[in-house]
């Protein structure tokens, strides 16, 4: 395993000495561990260049192999860790904005229920694999389709057109006005635009000022409080301050998002302590935040 450890790092950084930095390691012990690796393989790992080791072919798909079989125990580790009296950590992948919104100002409620745990959170904007990330559970927002992953229904949520008051003043009386002014989108959900003029029957051709597009809905919400153009946002993402700030509502036609918010998380690990407890309270919180959405 130490081999395996220290080769991993190595061909990441294809530089022995960096992987020694990274391991708290000498660069002689890498080494020794890589030739000793190569030995018992009997294969050509590296390509030593003068100063710097270079991945052979057969080194780059072994290097690949063995990334994801570390990552796997790791996973696997976290897993079984899990397994406790009810304390531990649950690694969580996050929409930004759906975390710095919603999530995280509900989280006391969480802590207080379940003091001994603790939600890590990174961005992930992208499906991605549970197998090659560290990621036990994700919020994700889309088609609920996930390999070997459960995916639990939160909500869904309603797109409302925002400006800033100063640049839309009273120029906007009918759907077709919006396009006088630039569209601000959010990336990740470039159909939106279109979705609004379908519901405000715009024709087709009809061509707008400007597209502007940005990563995240904060992004987006963020530029049309300054005045950059119209923006098409969900509802629950403009916080008070941002309403507080000058920002309107530049037309009352709304429209439901495609695709709901869902939990999902490997199947294998459906019975892992931090898991269901988190999963347990986030469904109620789910619940409670639909029932006031509804009205």
């Amino acid at each position: 395993m130490s081999a395996l450890i220290a080769f991993e790092a190595a061909a990441r950084h294809e530089s022995f000495t960096l992987a020694a930095r990274e391991l708290s390691l000498t660069e002689s012990a890498v080494s020794r561990q890589v030739n000793g690796l190569e030995a018992n393989l009997n294969i050509r790992l590296f390509v030593r260049v003068k100063q710097r080791v270079v991945l052979t072919k057969p080194g780059r798909l072994y290097s690949e192999q063995v990334r994801a079989a570390l990552r796997k125990i790791e996973q696997d580790t976290l897993s079984i860790a899990a397994h406790g009296a009810g304390e531990g950590s649950l690694e969580l992948a996050v929409l930004p904005t759906f975390a710095t919104e919603w999530l995280i100002p509900r989280l006391p409620s969480f802590y207080a229920k379940h003091p001994g745990m603790k939600v890590n959170m990174g961005v992930r904007t992208n499906p991605f694999s549970f197998e090659e990330e560290h990621f036990e559970a994700a919020i994700h927002h889309g088609k609920p389709v996930w390999p070997r992953a459960t995916s639990d229904f939160l909500f869904g949520e309603k797109m409302i057109v925002i400006a800033r008051r100063e640049l839309v003043g009273n120029s906007i009386n009918e759907p077709v006005d919006v396009l006088k002014f630039p569209l601000l989108y959010c990336t990740t959900r470039p159909e939106s635009w279109g979705q609004w003029f379908d519901a405000a029957k715009i024709k087709e051709d009809a061509v707008p000022l400007q597209s502007v597009g940005f990563e995240l809905h904060s992004m987006v919400i963020r530029a049309a409080e300054a005045g950059l153009g119209v923006a098409l946002v969900p509802e629950f993402f403009i916080s008070d301050s941002v309403w507080a700030s000058g920002v309107v509502r530049a037309h009352e036609l709304s429209i439901p998002a495609v695709y709901p918010y869902y939990l999902v998380y490997p199947s294998n690990l459906r019975h892992s302590g931090p898991l269901d407890a988190f999963r347990e309270w986030l469904l109620d919180e789910a619940k409670l935040f639909e029932r006031k959405l509804n009205g």
